[in-house]
């Protein structure tokens, strides 16, 4: 009988904290538990289910990440689920030198703290729920796993940026996001993955890659996760004149971060919502609710046809993450134009959010693939402690 391992799966977001429980051996894969603490403050909500039951769902005081850590093994152990032999964490950057999963250590901490300049906004919490677990847990082996992983076989002339060579030695280079997401895709679609594809990871943080058989070209976020096309709070990409502008105009520079990362994107510019689902039922009574929804499909479809030409054509479009599974309005519309491509979307199957969403006749496969980045954190923990 193989032996399975129980493996913690830390993901942490600016104002949440996602876990799941998996049990790993050679042979399967079991997704025993998820949860998350939501709202992280006063008021924050912990909940925990395993399958459709709900073990734990209430409000608590859970002002930081160790006491979030101590709430979330506390549920884990009263709920009887199996302790954990390993944890896994999502770290969003690894910066030039982390190109693959790390064990935790002393040393590897001291460079996440350099890193931090790089993330600002999410590296210092996940250093802390790294410290919280180990508070808990002195024995538990930790692992980090780093969202820029997969995007650092792109060829040099796809990570380079267009500045003075001596800040590519400062560590100043296009290092791409969501890794996880597309490493899960490529490897759900197994030979599939071959040919010429482009993943859309359509979330409140939006991404793009462009794969050629089952290896990144090119991604559309930059040094930091505010690169690319509009996501629900960020802006993407921008003239760098608009920002020397804002600068002198008396913006500082922690103005001009909280309004590119927050106040920017889907929110900024419909006035009302960051989020998806509640622009698309107000789109027919909110002119600025569309108008958001069409410059978020405008430049994803400008981000598509741009990477098609990096990989000479188009065999198969992914659309992952919560927007792109969920949002068929959205995925049709960006669809809208790219028949040049041999894109045909079947609108009936759109709107079941079927496996395949494109005709038998189109050339180009339009696939809507759930992602699993806990399951990626899973493995990876895995194999790096197990052997699996």
């Amino acid at each position: 009988m193989a032996i399975s391992h129980t493996i913690l799966c830390l993901n942490s977001g600016s104002s949440s904290l996602k876990f799941a429980l998996f049990s790993i051996s050679q042979s399967a894969e079991q997704r025993l538990a998820s949860g998350a603490v939501d709202n992280i403050g006063e008021n924050a909500r912990l909940w925990l289910r395993s399958g459709d039951r709900v073990l734990v769902d209430r409000q608590e005081k859970l002002t930081d990440a160790h006491q979030c850590i101590g709430a979330i093994l506390t549920a884990v152990d009263h709920s009887g689920l199996p302790h954990a032999a390993a944890a896994g964490h999502r770290i969003v950057h690894g910066g030039p030198r982390y190109t693959a999963p790390q064990k935790i250590n002393p040393q590897l901490l001291l460079e996440l703290e350099r890193l931090v300049p790089l993330a600002p906004l999410h590296l210092p919490v996940q250093i802390e729920i790294i410290h919280a677990i180990a508070a808990h847990y002195p024995e538990l082996p930790q692992v980090a796993c780093f969202d820029t992983s997969f995007h650092a076989p792109m060829p040099e002339v796809a990570r380079r940026l267009p500045l003075p060579r001596n800040l590519w030695d400062a560590g100043v280079r296009h290092y791409g996001f969501h890794g996880l997401s597309y490493e899960f895709i490529v490897q759900a679609l197994g030979r599939d993955a071959q040919g010429r594809m482009i993943i859309a990871h359509l979330g409140n943080g939006a991404s793009m890659a462009a794969v050629r058989n089952g290896q990144p070209v090119e991604t559309s976020m930059g040094l930091t996760p505010a690169g690319g096309f509009m996501m629900s709070t960020r802006s993407g990409d921008l003239d760098p004149g608009i920002l020397l502008y804002l600068l002198r105009a008396g913006y500082s520079s922690e103005q001009i971060e909280t309004m590119i990362n927050h106040r920017s994107g889907l929110l900024g510019v419909s006035n009302s919502s960051s989020d998806m689902k509640t622009l698309l039922e107000n789109r027919a009574t909110d002119p600025l609710a569309d108008e958001a929804i069409r410059m978020f499909c405008h430049g994803v479809r400008k981000f598509i046809g741009a990477y098609a030409a990096v990989l000479g054509g188009l065999d198969t479009l992914v659309f992952t993450g919560g927007i792109g599974e969920h949002a068929a309005p959205v995925r049709e519309e960006i669809c809208q134009g790219l028949e040049f491509l041999g894109i045909q979307i079947d609108r009936k199957q759109n709107a079941k959010n079927a496996p395949v969403i494109s005709t038998p006749a189109s050339r180009c496969s339009v696939r809507v693939i759930p992602t699993d980045e806990d399951l990626m954190i899973a493995r990876h923990t895995a194999k790096k402690f197990f052997d699996l």
